[in-house]
């Protein structure tokens, strides 16, 4: 049985020098996607979350086309349910649960020794955030103003 735990032990010594040779090329993906600290990542996606509330507020209100809507499934029914207070609301939340996701996962892989894992993981859980949320704004004025 100690033999057993001996050789498990090792393959586990082994997987980690592995890895540990492996994170590099995780970091140098996410300094790719994202240079700067990650800090800035959260402050740019709480300003793109004000301006997808502002160009949703815009597109609904002041669009020339009169058969507009949201067409995301929960902001929806936050608009229904509680107008834009409730789809504030609904942003508000969005943008907290995926920051608390990113930085849950990034603190388990600090915590494991994995630091570089851990920001190449809280990048790659946020940039398609910014992504999306950057189309949907570009979306949201383009329809707007046609």
């Amino acid at each position: 049985m100690f033999r057993k735990y001996g050789s498990v032990k090792e393959m586990i010594q082994r997987s980690v020098i592995i890895e540990r040779g492996l994170e590099r090329y995780a970091v140098t993906l996410s300094k790719w996607l994202w240079p700067w600290r990650e800090a800035k990542l959260i402050i740019v996606i709480a300003c793109l979350a004000v301006l997808d509330y502002t160009s949703t507020y815009a597109f609904l209100r002041l669009s020339v086309n009169s058969n507009v809507y949201e067409s995301g499934p929960l902001a929806s029914w936050a608009l229904q349910n509680g107008g834009f207070i409730g789809l504030f609301l609904i942003d508000i939340l969005a943008v907290t649960v995926v920051s608390t996701i990113a930085l849950g996962v990034r603190y388990v892989f600090t915590r494991l020794g994995f630091e570089g894992y851990g920001r190449s993981a809280f990048v790659l859980i946020l940039i398609p955030y910014v992504i999306v949320t950057m189309a949907v704004i570009f979306n949201n004025v383009v329809i707007t103003f046609l």
